[in-house]
């Protein structure tokens, strides 16, 4: 007997756990994607249980089912159209009132629903006592008390879900929010018109339509009359006729009204089942933010949190990133001891192992990375970085809240520049989208590894720190000049809700962690793998072209000679044999790609980055660092490929022996810093902003910065006497 299928939903306000209660009950077995037709984010998780597969989906974040911004309409469509079998909907404990507002919506729509009173612990904690049975009674729904970060509670709410689900007996329809007699004689008639006119041609309760229909509601309406043309634009105009009624009795537009009223029957609902003990308590998250939200010492501590955040990349990714690297060395040592010398030896030691051993060994620095933003994300100190930067966004007409996505451009571009939708102003959404992709993302972290740990050293971490704080000045700098000139507006009101603080589960960090590796893994079997494959192709030939000249005493006269070289059968001279001929091997090699296509494109855009101190082989490497960031180092892995790769460092020793300086190197981190997105982030900049125009723009306005960014640290530099 094959197992019965369920579909649980998982709904509830931001900030309530609910991520948290999705990780505990799917662990690793999420899928992640998009929502057909937006790019909010979806989450799906499988678990299985004796007699049932069960999918687990976690709806976005609301504070209600009214269809203002677009995570409301994905729920609610959810909710309406998809039917699953439950809704679990997370309630935030510690703050009843504010999250039954969602609570009663759901309850509307008739469906089976669960409540999870979470952070039970923080209500206790604040002296809040909770009735879980007469809250239960008063709105005929199961309650579990569950705390998300400690997974307390998950076996139970499963288990609740999975008899609900199994009931036969449709929700008790009497148990709903009652309004006041005016409008719910509005909402009677109303109710009456909608069945005698469209019957079940509609698959809503009557009901459930005719408050939406009172408060305005355009969905609803484009789905009543796409139901029935003809009937749904008679009962669209009864609809109006009992709203200016509403409005004439309240003196007020009827969805103000329904809202204060249904605020008003949750209001009841807690005075019966809340109880706050005389017990005085110390609000912990309150006494925190009276340091880490402080006036003086609030931006300066969050200014050591991200310094400290580079500095642990680097120096703790210091140890496994060497280990992986080892392991690479050894790797490309044994396939090239095996392989007979030849073309299909090159391609695999020199492009394959070179290329994407050269970028897969900083994983270790993007997973410390990721993990420390998921500790701000889940300690609750985020959403406190967009209040402390509040007055520096002022600056450029924008608000704290602008400063979300900018944090989150610190891992990836693409879901930050997502994450803008949630600005109510168009013109703030696409000031942010701009501003954002000089936030460097974890892709430009291997570049940044590379460079500063050769020419650094132990300054590395401050060098790194230095190149995002850069970012954060020419986003806000570029910001204020956007807001004066193309895209003028009035600076907007910032309120935020800020979340209490909250102990990080490990499990809900290491998910983070390991959505983040899969996503960095994917791209080195897929476009990482392909790039270096194409830059050793373009490297490599044409070969018959090839030519050493007389270099340093090492000389392999003849157009064929540095084939031979590569193949082990040239002559070396010099003191030590082994030196020479790896000596005369690298030159062979550079050779080879200088003459190649690759080598051409190279010598026709390096005067384009001459004066930058970038010669033709970091040229190349920028310029397909346009497919994805990670590429810049594999091309540089394949171009300044020295010996077989067996020795550890051997990238920094080839970057340092090629006459690169630590001023052209800087120069060249401030150009990654700055220039054109990745192709990933220029496509969602298309579509969130709904215009090629603006994308274009983003690309040209990014590389010319970038430019005129790097010029000033050469040449500025080589003017103070810096090399």
């Amino acid at each position: 007997m094959s197992p019965r299928r369920l579909t649980i939903a998982l709904a509830g306000n931001p900030n309530s756990g609910k991520t948290s209660i999705f990780n505990n009950l799917t662990g690793t077995r999420q899928k992640v994607g998009n929502w057909p037709g937006v790019t909010v984010e979806k989450k799906e998780g499988h678990i299985s249980r004796p007699g049932y597969d069960i999918t687990i989906v976690d709806l976005p974040g609301t504070y209600s089912l009214t269809p203002f911004s677009i995570e409301e309409v994905v729920a609610r469509n959810y909710l309406l159209d998809e039917r699953p079998d439950v809704v679990i909907d997370i309630i935030d404990a510690s703050n009843l009132e504010r999250s039954l507002y969602l609570a009663t919506q759901i309850r509307e729509l008739d469906c089976k629903v669960i409540f999870a009173l979470n952070m039970a612990d923080m209500a206790r904690t604040r002296g809040m006592k909770i009735n879980e049975r007469t809250l239960s009674n008063l709105l005929d729904v199961p309650v579990v008390f569950t705390v998300g970060n400690r997974n307390q509670g998950m076996q139970e709410l499963l288990e609740q879900a999975i008899r609900l689900a199994e009931s036969p007996v449709p929700p008790d329809r009497t148990r709903r929010v009652k309004y006041s007699n005016d409008i719910e004689e509005a909402i009677g008639r109303l109710k009456l018109f909608l069945e005698s006119k469209i019957g079940e041609k509609l698959p809503y309760l009557t009901r459930w339509v005719a408050i939406k229909l009172l408060e305005d509601d355009t969905i609803v309406q484009e789905r009543l009359v796409a139901a029935a043309p003809e009937a749904g634009r008679q009962v669209l105009q009864a609809a109006q006729v009992q709203r200016k009624h509403i409005a004439e009795r309240f003196d007020e537009d009827p969805q103000i009204v329904m809202t204060d009223e249904r605020y008003g029957f949750i209001a009841g609902i807690v005075r019966e089942v809340q109880t706050s003990t005389t017990l005085q308590r110390v609000d912990i998250s309150r006494s925190i933010d009276l340091v880490l939200t402080h006036r003086l010492f609030g931006f300066p501590i969050f200014v050591f949190f991200i310094w400290a955040m580079f500095q642990l990349t680097f120096t703790l990714g210091e140890y496994p990133m060497k280990w992986i690297e080892a392991g690479v060395g050894l790797m490309a040592g044994t396939v090239g001891s095996i392989l007979p010398e030849g073309l299909f030896k090159n391609l695999i030691v020199d492009g394959i192992i070179a290329g994407v051993g050269s970028v897969i060994k900083f994983m270790p620095n993007i997973l410390i990375l990721f993990f420390c933003i998921a500790l701000f994300e889940d300690t609750g100190y985020m959403a406190r970085s967009a209040f402390l930067m509040d007055r520096i966004m002022h600056l450029i007409g924008l608000h704290g809240k602008s400063f979300i996505p900018m944090l989150m451009g610190f891992g990836c571009n693409v879901p930050a520049i997502m994450a803008a939708r949630t600005l109510e102003s168009e013109k703030d959404r696409i000031l942010t989208i701009l501003i954002t992709p000089f936030m460097s993302c974890s892709a430009k972290l291997p570049v940044y590894v590379v460079l500063a740990g050769a020419f650094f050293g132990a300054r590395a971490g401050t060098v790194i720190f230095g190149l995002y704080l850069l970012g954060i000045v020419l986003s806000i700098l570029t910001g204020r000049i956007f807001r004066s000139t193309l895209l003028k507006g009035a600076d907007a009101p910032f309120v935020m809700e800020l979340p209490p603080y909250r102990m990080p589960m490990a499990k809900s960090l290491m998910i983070h962690m390991w959505d983040r590796s899969r996503i960095f893994l994917r791209k080195m079997t897929q476009v990482i793998l392909l790039g270096s494959v194409i830059v050793w192709a373009l490297s490599s030939f044409p070969r018959e072209s090839a030519t050493i000249r007389e270099d340093a005493g090492a000389v392999a006269p003849g157009p064929a000679a540095a084939e031979d070289v590569l193949s082990g059968t040239g002559e070396t001279h010099g003191n030590s044999a082994d030196e020479a001929a790896d000596e005369l091997r690298r030159a062979a090699k550079a050779v080879l790609a200088e003459n190649s296509y690759i080598g051409r494109l190279g010598r026709f855009i390096e005067p384009v980055f001459a004066p930058l101190g970038i010669e033709w082989r970091g040229a190349v490497a920028l310029l397909s660092g346009f497919v994805a960031k990670e590429i810049v180092v594999s091309t540089l892995g394949v171009l300044y490929a020295s010996g077989d790769g067996e020795e550890e460092g051997a990238l920094e020793e080839a970057l340092l022996a090629s006459g690169m300086t630590s001023l052209s190197a800087l120069s060249m981190m401030v150009f990654v810093l700055l220039y054109l997105p990745c192709l990933a982030t220029t496509t969602a900049i298309r579509k969130e902003t709904g215009s090629s125009r603006w994308m274009f723009f983003s690309i040209g306005y990014s590389t010319a910065v970038a430019w005129l960014g790097a010029l000033l640290v050469y040449q500025g530099g080589r003017l103070l006497g810096f090399s």
